[in-house]
């Protein structure tokens, strides 16, 4: 494969080139810091972000969300299908 923006930096609007499921949890954070969080089935999403701040999005759409998310909590999340970016 051939990458031709492997020589450009990486900020914070560019397309996100990693991802994984996210299994919500109370005592576990992320591997790594979020810069986008898919939600593929709306609801509540309680997060931690990375500011050490913790808030619960309520009645968050099914979609992508912009957000530096350290963990998501089990407690106070109903939105499914969550999936990370960095």
């Amino acid at each position: 494969m051939k990458d031709l923006f492997s020589t450009h930096s990486v900020g914070l609007t560019a397309p996100i080139s990693e991802a994984a499921a996210v299994v919500p949890a109370d005592d576990v954070d992320l591997p790594f810091a979020s810069r986008v969080l898919f939600v593929g089935g709306g609801g509540d999403l309680r997060v931690t972000l990375t500011g050490g701040r913790i808030v619960t999005l309520r009645n968050l759409a099914a979609g992508w969300h912009p957000l530096r998310a350290a963990r998501v909590w089990a407690t106070g999340t109903s939105a499914t299908d969550i999936v990370a970016g960095w």
